[in-house]
């Protein structure tokens, strides 16, 4: 005889939850995942990934990516692309991309995995959003793209000193 279990909604953070729980896992990339965690699943990959090609943009020396950086971050949306980047800022850029890599490859089977759901009728377990507003709460950078990188964009740390080309 066939039972049938009920098993309930699939929680969407349960990876995220394991990640910033789990001691070989770097703290800042703890810290990540943990302010992932009740962020819906299109938001949350799509503004880390947002993030990470501006990032990644700037270090590349890419036109037009540091306006795309400073608009990024003077959002006049929820914290969280802000609290991303702030997690890592100063780090040094290498670290800083290999930390948001590490969150995409944990946000994207989320964000398939809910669209799977969505598109079977689903519903995942309830999410409870961390950012009480849809704004900023409290002061957002300038937007000004004249910015000079600091020592974090051309120093690693894990390096000794310089990033090597």
């Amino acid at each position: 005889m066939n039972k049938v279990f009920d098993l309930g909604q699939f929680d969407l953070d349960l990876t995220l939850r394991d990640a910033s729980l789990d001691p070989l896992v770097s703290p800042t990339r703890r810290s990540l995942a943990n302010a992932s965690i009740g962020v819906e699943a299109f938001d949350a990959y799509y503004s880390a990934r947002e993030l990470y090609e501006a990032l990644q943009g700037v270090f590349q020396g890419t036109p037009g990516s540091k306006n795309k950086l400073t608009q990024v971050l003077s959002c006049q949306c929820d914290d969280y692309q802000r609290c991303l980047y702030y997690t890592l800022a100063g780090r040094g850029i290498v670290q800083m991309l290999d930390d948001l890599e590490w969150l995409l490859d944990i946000l994207r089977p989320r964000c398939q995995m809910s669209g799977q759901l969505l598109r079977l009728g689903e519903r995942p377990a309830p999410q409870i959003n961390p950012y009480v507003a849809s704004e900023p709460d409290g002061p957002v950078p300038a937007r000004s793209a004249d910015f000079v990188e600091g020592p974090s964009w051309y120093l690693d740390p894990s390096l000794g000193g310089r990033i090597e080309d």
